[in-house]
């Protein structure tokens, strides 16, 4: 992605680092990593800011590469930095915690002041397969809309949702779904989500997701199966996500009675 597209890299203040002492029995990479860390904690380094390539901060510090390479894989393996194809190097987006409530994820990012956007991967009428025609309650092979996002929170690869919905929504457009949330353009056309039976769980991702999350190859994800019904208890949507681990979580209260 062009710099102008991806915005500028944070290049980082010398003073930063005026303090790193060759010297010292603590490793230079340790001591680098350090400062960075701090520069993260103290919001000198925003979620999502990009850090210069490891060859310029390199030459500005009068370090070797192999040096600042270790300092850089040191923050990642702490999930303070993630490593981004076309992109570089960026600070991590603050995890997601959500509620587990009957909300859709994208009114839950802008609820949480984070911007949500949204890939549509695939959308289509098909016929609906055993499954999930039991899982919606309609006859096997009835026309059902199948559609699949990968959406993003600030420009960070977080899930990929597959939802199910029956024959009055397959008139839904791939602008409809690029532009909003699925459970806002069901409210939109009077429909309420009244109650849901959800199963959260984990697997391993498949290539395909792992290159779309940005992961590594068939690392673990949280997944949760949703179905949702309206106020006369028929099923609307039956929905199966994935998540990244390191961006997100489920909270649920719990009373002892």
């Amino acid at each position: 992605m062009p710099e102008s597209a991806a915005g500028p890299a944070k290049t980082l203040p010398v003073e930063l680092f005026m303090d790193i002492d060759r010297a010292s029995p603590v490793p230079l990479y340790f001591q680098l990593a350090s400062r960075i860390e701090q520069a993260i904690s103290d919001g000198s380094l925003r979620p999502g800011a990009r850090l210069e390539n490891e060859i310029a901060l390199a030459d500005r510090l009068g370090l070797s590469r192999p040096t600042v390479r270790r300092a850089i894989q040191e923050l990642v393996g702490k999930g303070l930095l993630v490593r981004r194809r076309g992109l570089g190097t960026q600070v991590v987006q603050r995890p997601l915690t959500r509620k587990v409530e009957l909300t859709s994820l994208y009114d839950d990012l802008q609820q949480g002041s984070r911007r949500p956007t949204t890939q549509l991967l695939s959308r289509a009428v098909i016929g609906a397969d055993e499954r999930i025609a039991e899982i919606l309650a309609v006859a096997p092979d009835s026309p059902i809309l199948h559609i699949r996002r990968l959406r993003a929170a600030d420009e960070t690869p977080l899930a990929i949702l597959e939802n199910y919905l029956p024959v009055e929504f397959i008139d839904i457009t791939e602008d409809d779904l690029r532009a909003r949330g699925l459970y806002q353009l069901l409210r939109a056309r009077g429909t309420t989500m009244s109650v849901a039976r959800q199963r959260i769980g984990a697997r391993s991702a498949t290539l395909e997701e792992s290159k779309l999350l940005e992961i590594k190859a068939r690392g673990p994800l949280l997944t949760m199966d949703r179905t949702a019904f309206s106020n006369n208890g028929r099923a609307i949507e039956y929905g199966h996500h994935c998540y990244r681990p390191d961006l997100y979580s489920f909270e649920t209260t719990l009373v002892n009675k």
